[in-house]
């Protein structure tokens, strides 16, 4: 592939976002496979002590990922952005930053969370029955925290060149090697929780030195070099406050995890734990695609901004918004008719199944307007927007849904918790897309497209 084929300035929208979306939700759908499949294969064993005590780790798992998120998401877009403006060594030094900014946090993140294991995990929801599980499976992920965050941190930036189906590459190699790897710890060898979490940190081991490999190698457009990698207090700042919004989404998503599980815990017990574990994960795989389209698009409209093509930025805005929304019908349509059978994928019991169908639907009930607020978050982190996507990440999760999840329940018991999410998805959603509107859209259109003259 040439160079100029990453040149986003060039060719229509909807093909250079698709290009890079259609591998990048693939890439989605099959990251989210690490945790998953491991939940899954532990919903097959007797009960559903271990699948609970899996998703108390959840929340650690989400500020994990937010970390990686806030190097990912805040440098990959300035990389784009400083592409468009023909600056390739200072998208390198902005690569570089976010390679040793992952390595610092990732380090820190291991021995806070190992330092606070018990505690945290008690304050998360578990019980005495549940906590060997948690604690099982939270020690020996929590070991391979610097493997998560190189994979997940350092892709964006594969992405962000136009290499989409190298960037699935990297998540699909640790999916298929998790995918061999779970039976054969959790069953074959019997080592159950522990089996799960040992199979993903191998997965994840092996997508970090994916990611690294080629970034290092002579395809990339840009190359992560040693020189670039000494910090820049003004480039860690602009990487942190772009990438803030990623953070704070996962950061969010990891305190309403909790704030829902302990209430599940007082309200309902392990049961509606395993519930809302099994409810998070099909949220999980199909908010994926969602997920991928918006980071597809983030290199396609950044790259045209840094290029002031601003009719194409409106453009990518506008497919962006359409294709989301469609989406989210197609699978709202999918859960309200069909909640059972995802349901029984993971667990069968028929205690699970009964109070899983209701819970189900009412947390889906309004998943359209949470394809608007991520399509809206998209535009704002695209053009720098950091402040805008900053408060759309906050208050879906802290302002609105945490607050409800805690009061809802005292009138409408267990079915507050799930009444919670539906309306922070209908409030933020708007929210969000009509200040993306109001703020950004429209004002571009009154922008004349400059192009940069060809040397």
């Amino acid at each position: 592939m040439t160079r100029s084929e990453h040149d986003f300035s060039k060719g229509s929208i909807s093909r250079n976002i698709l290009t890079l979306a259609a591998p990048m939700t693939a890439a989605q759908l099959i990251n989210v496979l690490y945790s998953v499949v491991d939940r899954i294969y532990l919903g097959r064993l007797p009960g559903h002590l271990a699948l609970t005590g899996l998703g108390l780790v959840m929340p650690i798992i989400s500020i994990v990922m937010g970390f990686a998120n806030l190097c990912g998401t805040g440098g990959a877009p300035l990389c784009s952005i400083q592409r468009g403006r023909g600056d390739t060594e200072e998208a390198e030094r902005v690569m570089g930053n976010a390679f040793t900014l992952l390595l610092i946090f990732g380090a820190a993140v291991t021995a806070v969370f190992l330092a606070l294991q018990r505690p945290m995990l008690y304050l998360f929801g578990a019980s005495d029955a549940t906590y060997p599980y948690a604690a099982a499976y939270m020690t020996i992920y929590m070991l391979g925290t610097v493997f998560v965050m190189i994979g997940l941190g350092m892709n964006p930036f594969i992405t962000a060149q136009g290499f989409g189906g190298t960037g699935m590459m990297t998540v699909g190699l640790g999916a298929i090697v998790n995918i061999v790897l779970d039976p054969v710890f959790i069953f074959a060898l019997d080592m159950g929780v522990q089996g799960a979490a040992l199979a993903t940190v191998i997965a994840q081991a092996c997508s970090a030195v994916w990611a690294l490999k080629f970034l290092t190698g002579r395809r990339a457009l840009l190359r992560l070099r040693l020189k670039y990698m000494a910090l820049s207090a003004k480039r860690v700042r602009d990487i942190v406050a772009l990438g803030l919004s990623g953070f704070f989404m996962n950061f969010t998503t990891s305190v309403v995890q909790v704030v829902c599980n302990a209430t599940l815990q007082a309200w309902g017990g392990d049961l509606y734990v395993g519930v809302m574990t099994i409810v998070n994960s099909i949220r999980e795989v199909f908010f994926m695609p969602i997920h991928g389209l918006t980071n597809g698009a983030q290199p396609v409209t950044g790259y045209n901004y840094g290029a002031q093509l601003y009719s194409r930025v409106r453009e990518s805005a506008r497919f962006s918004v359409v294709v989301t929304v469609a989406y989210a019908a197609a699978f709202w349509v999918v859960a309200m008719v069909f909640p059972g059978a995802l349901i029984r994928i993971f667990n069968s019991e028929p205690e699970v199944v009964a109070a899983g169908i209701p819970a189900l639907r009412i947390y889906f009930s309004m998943f359209v307007f949470m394809s608007l607020h991520m399509a809206g978050q998209g535009v704002f982190v695209s053009l720098r927007r950091s402040r805008q996507a900053i408060f759309f990440s906050v208050l879906r999760k802290a302002v609105i849904n945490a607050p409800l999840t805690v009061l809802l329940p005292i009138w409408l018991d267990t079915t507050g918790v799930f009444v919670a999410e539906a309306v922070s998805q209908l409030v933020s959603g708007m929210a969000c897309i009509l200040t993306m509107y109001f703020t950004v859209y429209r004002p571009l259109r009154r922008l004349p497209d400059q192009p940069r003259q060809e040397a």
